[in-house]
């Protein structure tokens, strides 16, 4: 199962590097660039992000969708942190395939 959210801001790629590098510490496996970055959190969970000058766009997969409701909040949670002097507005997750 997957769902993916679209954010728009002009530090799509510092939110990107920020949220890659926190979770690194708990999953080496962690790789990322300025456009993209992609955090494998074990047990089917998997993190993917892209920056792009306009925004950030989200991807969270899980095998259940217990886990991936989840995954939508633990990366929604960590990105308010990281963005708190900008107002990013609710992030609305969708289905995707």
């Amino acid at each position: 199962m997957a769902a993916q959210a679209r954010v728009d801001t002009a530090n799509g790629s510092r939110y990107l590097t920020q949220l890659c590098k926190h979770w690194s510490h708990n999953f080496p496996d962690t790789t990322f660039t300025p456009e993209r970055g992609v955090v494998p959190f074990g047990e089917g969970r998997r993190f993917t992000a892209e920056a792009d000058p306009e925004g950030l766009t989200l991807r969270v997969e899980a095998a259940d969708l217990e886990a991936l409701t989840r995954m939508q909040g633990v990366v929604a949670e960590h990105l308010a942190r990281f963005a708190f002097r900008e107002d990013l507005g609710g992030i609305a997750w969708t289905r995707a395939g």
